[in-house]
C-alpha cells in the first residue's frame, strides 16, 4: 500500500489546456473517488497516475517516490479498464494469471495469488471458462482478480461499472467496496455517476473543465457544497435552484423572488439588495399551507415506489420536491413549497460562489 501526492499537474494536449494545476493528496488505504461531468480530466488524471499519460507540468508520486518518469510497470499499480480487457483466448485462471506468469514467478505462487483472488471475488468455480461464457458481472470479476492477483500499492478503476446494467451496477458498486475494506488498498476511482462516488469513496473529488472544485467526505461536500455547480452535481434529484435578491434587516434574512414570492434565508455575508440564486434539496423541501412559501404549479408526477418526486415550476424555474410517503398531486394543482429551517443555501448570482 502507499498514499499518492499529486502537486500542481498539468496536461495540455496541442494548445488545449486539459488538466489546470490539479493537487490532491491520497492517503494510505484510501478510497478515492473522482467524479465530474465528460470531458473535466478525470480519466486523463488516472492515466497519469497509471504512466499511460505523460504528466507536462507538476509531480505525481506514488509513496516517497515521484513516478513521472517510471514506467506503467515500474509504478506497482494495477488498473481495472470500462471494457474489461480481458484475452478471449485465455480462460478466467489464464487472465487472472497472466501478469505472473509474464513476470517469470514461482508457479506455486501464482497457484497461490491466483486461487485467493478467485476465492475473494467468487470466481473459484469459473477458473476454467472463457470470457465468452460469462456474464458482464463475471466479466468484471475477472478483470478485478487480475489486478487483485499482482498485490499492487495502488488500484486505479476507471468506469469500471459503465457497461453493466442498473440492477447489476448496484451489486458491482457494492462489491467493489466491501473488497476495499477487505484489502485496505489505496485505491482510485474515477466515475461520472455522482451515487456511484457518494456511496464508495472515502473522499470524493468533484472535477470541472480540469479544475478541482471540491473535495472532501461524500457527506460534506454534499451537506457544504462551496459553489453552484458542485451544489447542483451532486444529489440525485439535483438541487432546486431560483434566482434572488437577498434581504436582511437585524437577525433576519430572507430571499425575494418574482412574483412576490419569498423564502427565509440563511445569515450570511451578502449584502442587502444583492443578486443570488437561492438553493434548496429536493428531499429537504415541504408543503406548507397556503399564503406561505412558493405557490408553484405542479408539473409531472413521478412515483418510484419508494418515493414520489414532484416536478413543479415557479417563475420559470423548475423545482423538484421528494416525497417518502404517499401524497396524491395532480399536474396543475397549486402547491406551497418552502425548505426546512437551516436546510437552504445562498449562492452569489455574478461569481457562482456559495456565501456563508
Amino acid at each position: 500500500m502507499a498514499s499518492v501526492s499529486i502537486s500542481e499537474v498539468h496536461k495540455y494536449y496541442g494548445d488545449t489546456h486539459i488538466l489546470k494545476g490539479v493537487s490532491l493528496s491520497i492517503d494510505d488505504g484510501q478510497f478515492v473517488v473522482l467524479v465530474g461531468p465528460s470531458g473535466c480530466g478525470k480519466s486523463t488524471l488516472l492515466r497519469m497516475i497509471a504512466g499511460l499519460e505523460e504528466v507536462d507540468r507538476g509531480d505525481i508520486s506514488i509513496g516517497a517516490q515521484t513516478v513521472n518518469k517510471l514506467a506503467p510497470k515500474d509504478r506497482d499499480i494495477a488498473m481495472v479498464f470500462q471494457n474489461y480487457a480481458l484475452y478471449p483466448h485465455m480462460s478466467v485462471q489464464d487472465n487472472m494469471s497472466f501478469s505472473l506468469r509474464l513476470a517469470k514467478r514461482p508457479a506455486a505462487e501464482i497457484a497461490q495469488r491466483t486461487q485467493r483472488a478467485a476465492d475473494i471475488l467468487g470466481l473459484d468455480k469459473l477458473l476454467s471458462r472463457f470470457p465468452r461464457e460469462l456474464s458482464g458481472g463475471q466479466r468484471q470479476r475477472v478483470a478485478m482478480g487480475r489486478a487483485i492477483v499482482r498485490d499492487p500499492k495502488v488500484f486505479l478503476f476507471d468506469e469500471p461499472l459503465s457497461n453493466l446494467d442498473a440492477k447489476l451496477r448496484v451489486q458491482m458498486r457494492t462489491e467493489i467496496k466491501a473488497l476495499h475494506q477487505r484489502l485496505k488498498t489505496t485505491a482510485i476511482y474515477v466515475t461520472h455517476d455522482q451515487i456511484e462516488a457518494m456511496t464508495m469513496a472515502d473522499k470524493i473529488v468533484i472535477m470541472r473543465d480540469g479544475k478541482v472544485e471540491q473535495q472532501g467526505e461524500p457527506l460534506q461536500v454534499y451537506d457544504d457544497p462551496d459553489n453552484l455547480f458542485v451544489a447542483g452535481f451532486i444529489g440525485s434529484p439535483s438541487m432546486n435552484f431560483i434566482d434572488g435578491v437577498y434581504r436582511k434587516q437585524g437577525t433576519q434574512a430572507w430571499v425575494e423572488f418574482a412574483q412576490n414570492g419569498k423564502l427565509t434565508a440563511p445569515m450570511t455575508a451578502a449584502k442587502d439588495g444583492q443578486a443570488v440564486v437561492f438553493g434548496m434539496r429536493p428531499e429537504h423541501c415541504d408543503v406548507v399551507e397556503a399564503g406561505q412559501g412558493l405557490a408553484c404549479e405542479v408539473k409531472v408526477v413521478e412515483p418510484t415506489g419508494a418515493t414520489i418526486e414532484l416536478f413543479c415550476s415557479y417563475a420559470g424555474s423548475e423545482l423538484c420536491v421528494v416525497f417518502h410517503d404517499r401524497q396524491q398531486f395532480r399536474p396543475g394543482d397549486i402547491v406551497h413549497l418552502a425548505p426546512r429551517a437551516g436546510r437552504s443555501y445562498v449562492f452569489d448570482a455574478a461569481s457562482r460562489n456559495r456565501l456563508r
